[in-house]
């Protein structure tokens, strides 16, 4: 019934003008606006909607991921551009906010930050 929908994802910010700035400036990702939305372009041809919503609450989980190559020098250059990685109590983080999968026996190397709005983006080592 839904296999041949283009699907695609969407969460909302308080301050359009403020995630456009971030997503687009400061992150670098193309954006495009229109009707009050945001739609960020992310590879593969997929596009993620952003909207506004006055009573927004930032998401309690991860809405964004973004698989990269360098995880340390990812997160290096974000800190250049003013982000700080999120730190969680019971996470064994080092001190660049990164925790290593392998020190905990699964997963990927991944740290976390927000959007202006609260959300929480990551950035995770690729395999």
């Amino acid at each position: 019934m839904l296999a041949q929908s283009p699907a695609f994802s969407g969460f909302s910010v308080d301050d359009i003008v403020a995630a456009q700035h971030f997503y687009g400036q400061t992150l670098g990702l193309a954006v495009s606006g229109a009707n009050g939305m945001l739609r960020l372009h992310i590879p593969g041809n997929r596009e993620i909607l952003i909207y506004p919503r006055a009573d927004h609450v930032p998401a309690t989980c991860t809405i964004l991921n973004f698989p990269v190559d360098d995880i340390d020098a990812v997160v290096d250059e974000l800190a250049v551009r003013g982000i700080s990685m999120t730190r969680y109590d019971g996470m064994h983080q080092d001190d660049k906010g990164v925790l290593r999968g392998l020190s905990v026996g699964r997963g990927p190397d991944i740290a976390w930050f927000t959007d202006p709005a609260g959300n929480i983006l990551s950035v995770l080592q690729s395999d």
